[in-house]
């Protein structure tokens, strides 16, 4: 089964962030706005988080997409990370945090293209453009017999949205352009005009120039999407987390054997006859693994 199917996702939502990328400091906002027990609706919103009608929208979309809240509440993640007292890196200040709100992004669900796009769509190909992947969404959509729910003009303003969310600006007209919350990861580039044959804009997974996975935060992942009844996880999961944390297959062997000589007491990692996978031998807990990094 693969980690799309297991973590989703067949609900397609492709619209609420009102064709706004997640800005650096949005998360915190929203967090410290529910916190004061303020509705995203009130007329008073605009004031209070300091931004445009349309932007209040989008800071409520990208905090339940990134799973910070549950049931009108924090999420636990939410507050172990941007508590104001006790929260790790409550203004994202650390790389680590930065991949494991790319995780958590792809990991709910609730933003559709994100798990769509590092899950399945990074296993057919490693350049693409637009077209390419609002092709691939209508095929998924259309195997899940859901393409009446198909909007060609919704899926491209999610696309381009996404496209913000992780590359440089190609020709940024002010600083607020770089101001993007995950676009340090360096995850996707756009290709130069002189490599584009076809005539549009290309892009590719920057599997080799990313910014480095914090191993920590990959045991994360691996905790949140493993069966809990199962100490062992096979290769074939791992291999589409490294599509996830757009890693090759050598960094993800890389990464096992890092994992397991730092964790010794609790990880294995075996390659036998060429049967590759991690094996638990100790129990270990998701947050436990953040609180190693963190403190």
């Amino acid at each position: 089964m693969s980690l799309y199917t297991r973590q989703n996702a067949i609900k397609f939502t492709f619209s609420g962030h009102e064709s706004f990328p997640c800005k650096t400091l949005w998360l915190k906002k929203g967090y410290e706005y529910i916190k004061a027990n303020r509705d995203f609706n009130s007329s008073d919103a605009v004031v209070h988080l300091g931004v445009g009608k349309n932007m209040v929208s989008s800071i409520r979309y990208w905090y339940k997409a990134f799973g910070l809240n549950k049931d009108a509440e924090t999420s636990w993640i939410a507050d172990y990370i941007f508590d104001s007292v006790k929260g790790k890196d409550p203004f994202v200040e650390d790389i680590g945090t930065l991949w494991l709100l790319h995780f958590l992004l792809i990991y709910t669900g609730e933003a559709s293209l994100y798990n769509l796009f590092f899950a399945e769509f990074h296993k057919e190909r490693h350049e693409f453009d637009r077209m390419q992947i609002a092709s691939f969404v209508k095929r998924k959509m259309v195997e899940a017999s859901k393409d009446s729910l198909f909007n060609e003009n919704t899926i491209k303003k999610d696309i381009g949205v996404l496209l913000q969310n992780y590359c440089l600006p190609r020709n940024p007209q002010s600083n607020e352009e770089f101001s993007t919350l995950l676009m340090d990861l360096d995850l996707l580039r756009q290709m130069d005009k002189r490599d584009n044959a076809s005539g549009r804009e290309k892009y590719f997974f920057n599997v080799e120039g990313k910014r480095q996975v914090v191993p920590e935060m990959f045991l994360f992942a691996i905790l949140m999407v493993k069966d809990k009844t199962d100490n062992s996880i096979s290769y074939d999961l791992l291999y589409e987390m490294g599509l996830m944390f757009c890693m090759s297959n050598l960094e993800v062997i890389d990464m096992l054997k890092l994992l397991a000589n730092k964790y010794s007491d609790s990880l294995a990692y075996s390659d036998v006859a060429g049967i590759r996978q991690l094996q638990f031998t100790k129990q270990m807990d998701a947050k436990q693994v953040l609180d190693m990094y963190y403190e």
